[in-house]
């Protein structure tokens, strides 16, 4: 009996693992293409989800870019001698061409970017991130980020 109980919970929490991009709304799919483009740093990919109307915020930092041309230049500014760098999705949901994507944005790269001149600094800030998206085109009316930079910092500090 017990072996049957533990058997069927394991099987119960293996269905979420299994589940494949193709399963996901057709929003969550692009989204998930679009953040991996971002995190990779594919910055031809991350083009074709922009236009001149694109919008990408960073409301906790102050920062905001407006088109194409300027996304692309504060990332590559942004991205610059990092490492590694990727998004740990703990939760994604949508509503409609809203997608807000919950977990953590891992860093690691030089510690210049952050104020650690000569160190190789690995950092992981809690955040939420929320795509409005363009369905029709497959592309990204606005990216903004809200980030817990008061983790980031507590994280530098020891570092």
């Amino acid at each position: 009996m017990r072996l049957a109980f533990f058997s069927f919970v394991f099987l119960l929490f293996s269905f979420p693992a299994l589940a494949n991009i193709g399963d996901m709304p057709k929003e969550q799919q692009l989204a998930i293409k679009y953040i991996q483009a971002l995190t990779h740093q594919d910055y031809s990919s991350l083009g074709s989800f922009y236009n001149r109307d694109s919008v990408f915020n960073d409301r906790t930092a102050g920062r905001k870019y407006t088109g194409k041309r300027h996304i692309l230049q504060f990332l590559k500014r942004a991205h610059r001698g990092v490492l590694e760098y990727n998004f740990n999705i703990e939760h994604m949901f949508n509503s409609g061409s809203l997608v807000v994507l919950i977990g953590n944005y891992r860093y690691k790269g030089p510690g210049e970017l952050f104020g650690k001149p000569g160190r190789i600094i690995d950092i992981a800030i809690p955040g939420v991130t929320t795509l409005s998206l363009d369905m029709t085109h497959e592309r990204i009316k606005e990216h903004q980020d809200l980030m817990d930079y008061q983790t980031m910092s507590d994280q530098l500090s020891v570092q």
